[in-house]
C-alpha cells in the first residue's frame, strides 16, 4: 500500500479504488448525531464512509452525503447484509432496503456481514447478481476466517474483494492477513483502536509519546502500514479530525514488529466460529 494522505486509495482486485481510510458509524445513532458526524467527517477530508444494516443509521447517512458539498461520485459507501436476511432472495431485497434508506441508486461495496452456517454460498450468490447487475461496486464479507473464504471461492465466480474483521494490536491474526493477501482480498479493520482501550496499551502510550502523536494516531498508522484499510468510529468533531492526521509522520520499521508482537488472539467482538444472532 501505499500511503500518501487522507485520499489515498488501495486497488481492488476488480481494480475499483477504495479509501484506505474512513469513518465507521457503529452504534452511531440515526438522525443528527450520525448525520453531523458524517458531515463533519467529510469536511475534514474523509472519503469513505462504513454502515450496515444493523447500525440502523443507513438513511442518516445518506441524508449527510446528499447534503454535504462533496459530490455522490466521490464517496465511497460500504453498507452490510444482516445475518436475518442472509439467503439469495432475502439478500437481493435487503439490498434494496439499504439502497432506498441510502436514497442511492448503487453501493460502492457490499459485504456479507457475518458467516452464517449453511447461508454462505446463496448470500455470495445474491452478491456477484448484484455486481453483474452494476448495483455496486465491489463485493466482500466481513468477519470470515479462512476457512469461510475457501467456501466462498470452492463456487465463486468472482472473488470476494474484501474481508472486514476485528483487527488492532491485540487480535492482529496475521495467518489471516497472509491468507487474503495470497488471495488477493484486501484485508480491512474494525475497530481498530480496541473500541476506545487503546489509550491503556503501555507500548502504544510510549510510541505515542516517541512521535509526539495520540495513541489513536500511532495504531491508525500502524494498520496502513500493515497493508490494512481502516475505519474508526467517531461522533466527536476534535476526535474525527485527530483520526485523520497521520500522514505527516511514519512508524519505523521496528516499531511497526514491536506493536504485531502485542498478538494475544484477544477478542472484544464475538467469534465468528461462535455466533448465535
Amino acid at each position: 500500500m501505499e500511503i500518501t494522505d487522507i485520499s489515498g486509495c488501495v486497488l481492488l482486485n476488480n481494480n475499483v479504488k477504495m479509501p484506505y481510510f474512513g469513518l465507521g458509524v457503529f452504534l452511531t445513532p440515526e438522525g443528527k448525531e450520525v448525520i453531523n458526524a458524517v458531515k463533519y467527517a467529510l469536511d475534514c477530508g474523509y472519503r469513505h464512509i462504513d454502515t450496515a444494516a444493523l447500525y440502523n443509521n443507513e438513511k442518516g447517512v445518506g441524508t449527510a452525503i446528499s447534503e454535504s458539498n462533496v459530490p455522490r461520485k466521490d464517496v465511497f459507501v460500504t453498507s452490510k447484509v444482516w445475518n436475518s436476511d442472509q439467503g439469495y432472495s432475502s439478500t437481493l431485497k435487503a439490498f434494496e432496503t439499504s439502497l432506498h434508506k441510502l436514497g442511492f441508486d448503487y453501493l460502492d461495496l457490499y459485504l456479507i456481514h457475518w458467516p452464517i452456517k449453511n447461508k454462505i454460498k446463496d448470500t455470495w450468490k445474491a452478491l456477484e447478481t448484484l455486481y453483474k447487475q452494476g448495483r455496486v461496486k465491489a463485493i466482500g464479507v466481513s468477519n470470515f476466517m479462512k476457512h469461510h473464504l475457501d467456501e466462498i471461492l470452492s463456487i465463486a465466480e468472482i472473488k470476494p474483494m474484501v474481508n472486514q474483521v476485528e483487527f488492532h494490536p491485540y487480535l492482529i491474526q496475521q495467518d489471516l492477513i497472509d491468507y487474503c493477501n495470497s488471495n488477493q482480498i484486501q484485508y480491512e479493520a474494525w475497530s481498530p483502536l480496541i473500541r476506545g482501550r487503546i489509550d491503556e496499551v503501555e507500548l502504544i502510550r510510549k510510541l505515542a509519546k516517541k512521535y509526539q502523536k495520540s495513541p489513536a494516531q500511532i495504531v491508525l498508522r500502524w494498520d496502513l502500514q500493515k497493508g490494512v484499510v481502516t475505519i474508526p468510529k467517531s461522533v466527536k468533531p476534535e476526535r474525527i479530525l485527530s483520526n485523520s492526521q497521520i500522514f505527516d509522520f511514519k512508524l519505523e520499521s521496528e516499531d511497526v514488529k514491536m506493536i504485531d508482537r502485542l498478538e494475544r488472539k484477544e477478542r472484544i467482538g464475538p467469534d465468528p466460529d461462535d455466533i448465535d444472532f
